[in-house]
């Protein structure tokens, strides 16, 4: 009989650098992607996970985003199990309803003699932008001096066309960045060829980035490679950061990428892609698609294209789970300096977070 397989070690009995990254959450002080606007219904209410804890992020009738602990005071039943009634969110249960501070304000049942419990849940920062819904799930204070990523492009009567995709992997987030900021893997994507023959030109961690640039034949797929315009635009050369805690790049501020993950615990991770490209030709033809057109070429270019070819890194990514999860204590054999920039900084930046906390008298994540 083989044996039960050891799992995993948490993140403070880690000793190699990449078990301490494939542990590590991330620090809840900055703004995260949590869901499409457009999937969220006026009236209606969803459950929204950081780092295993379980928020709801409820829309009221009025259309306004809110976000509160996922929890009913009365019973711990989650509140993304009820409803919404105007801007309060109801518990399925008994009923009762908390307004958009948190506040119980109202329960609908006999009260036997007690009086009205002051009842107060956290709630949580939330905006709206680039069509994603942001939340704050770290110290609130901080929710003003931390910014959602700045995308210029995306905003104004001339922003670009952009659709966002988004998916739940089945991977830890530390190996979902390594995979879309190291270009070693072109083999996976040999069918599409979004890159080819790339060749590591910079690696340097500054702060909390990490900045990384490529020498490579960018975007020459057959098909996807016929939208882009090869003669106007230098795709020879694309550079990338892991920006703590999300990640970008830039290919001649032509073609530009962002990724926004969301962790939800040491082995899944919401993620949302936003690519967006200054403009796009028609294939064969030396015509530029108009820029009314965009959204639409975009929708179906993600369907047929884009999506296909994330599959492919979702597949890599749940595969590399697994594998980690078996054979977590072999040595590693990590030949991207890239890579090891990313999980250092993944690792500080967790370290960083648990010592605040025991600081602060919280005694963990």
């Amino acid at each position: 009989m083989n044996p039960v397989p050891q799992a995993p070690p948490a993140f403070e009995d880690a000793s190699r650098l990449r078990q301490q990254a494939r542990a590590a959450g991330m620090d809840p002080n900055y703004w995260y992607a949590v869901e499409e606007v457009r999937r969220v219904a006026p009236g209606t209410v969803g459950e929204v996970v950081f780092w295993k804890r379980s928020i709801a992020l409820f829309r009221a009738e009025d259309g306004s985003f809110h976000a509160v602990e996922n929890r009913c005071a009365h019973r711990q039943i989650k509140l993304s199990l009820g409803d919404v009634k105007g801007c309060r969110l109801v518990c399925a249960y008994h009923g009762w309803q908390y307004d958009e501070n948190g506040q119980c304000v109202e329960i609908p049942h006999e009260r036997y003699g007690r009086g009205f419990p002051k009842l107060r849940l956290r709630t949580y920062p939330v905006k709206v932008r680039y069509g994603l819904v942001w939340l704050f799930p770290g110290d609130p204070e901080l929710a003003q001096t931390h910014k959602v990523p700045n995308i210029p492009e995306l905003e104004g009567p001339d922003r670009w066309a952009c659709v966002p995709l988004v998916f739940t992997w089945s991977s830890h987030h530390s190996m979902i960045i390594d995979n879309v900021s190291d270009f070693s893997h072109a083999h996976l994507h040999r069918r599409y060829r979004p890159f080819d023959n790339a060749q590591l030109t910079r690696c340097e961690t500054v702060g909390d980035n990490v900045h990384v640039a490529y020498d490579a034949q960018v975007g020459r797929g057959r098909i996807s490679g016929r939208f882009v315009e090869h003669d106007r635009i230098d795709t020879s050369h694309m550079d990338l950061c892991f920006e703590y805690p999300y990640q970008w790049s830039n290919t001649d501020d032509a073609i530009k990428h962002w990724l926004f993950v969301l962790p939800i615990d040491e082995r899944t991770t919401r993620v949302f892609f936003l690519f967006y490209f200054k403009s796009l030709k028609m294939p064969l033809l030396p015509v530029r698609i108009p820029r009314f057109a965009m959204e639409a070429v975009l929708k179906l270019s993600n369907r047929l294209l884009i999506a296909p070819l994330l599959d492919q890194d979702r597949f890599a990514v749940e595969a590399e789970q697994v594998g980690y999860e078996r054979h977590w204590d072999a040595t590693p054999v990590e030949l991207s300096p890239a890579v090891q920039a990313f999980q250092a900084v993944t690792v500080r930046k967790w370290r960083e977070h648990l010592e605040r906390e025991t600081e602060n008298g919280h005694g963990g994540a």
